[in-house]
């Protein structure tokens, strides 16, 4: 099922990509990033009410209450940095830059998370990496 997820989570972040810049038109970066996240924030909620989830909520421990606020910053900067440069550039330029992340994520994983780095995320890696560049270039 984790493919899955990934596959849709793929598909919408590209969808919010091109709905984004196309929605800025005219708009703040800021206040549109402030916007799209009033949305998530009560998608987010209903889901977790409709599926009675809020329960969990006294059961979560300091370290991962840590973990998740400072996510939810990282996310809050990644998301008016993205909108900002979408406003300034264009998305199929933009976009890819963006995606970086995959590249710095499996860095950090390697390096904090002591997941192992094997051949294909290597290449894998390196691969995106050069992708990246010569479509930004």
């Amino acid at each position: 099922m984790w493919l899955l997820y990934a596959i849709l989570s793929a598909v919408f972040a590209a969808l919010t990509s091109i709905l984004a810049k196309a929605g800025l038109d005219g708009v703040d970066s800021t206040l549109a990033t402030a916007l799209r996240t009033v949305v998530v924030l009560i998608m987010a909620w209903g889901i977790v009410f409709l599926t009675g989830k809020q329960t969990g909520i006294a059961n979560i421990a300091q370290k991962s209450w840590l973990f998740l606020l400072l996510s939810g910053l990282a996310t809050g900067l990644s998301w008016l940095f993205f909108y900002k440069a979408l406003q300034l550039g264009e998305a199929s330029r933009v976009v890819p830059i963006d995606k970086l992340s995959v590249v710095l994520s499996m860095l950090l994983a390697f390096a904090f998370l002591g997941e192992k780095a094997d051949w294909k995320s290597i290449v894998g890696g390196i691969l995106i990496t050069v992708g990246t560049v010569v479509l930004a270039l």
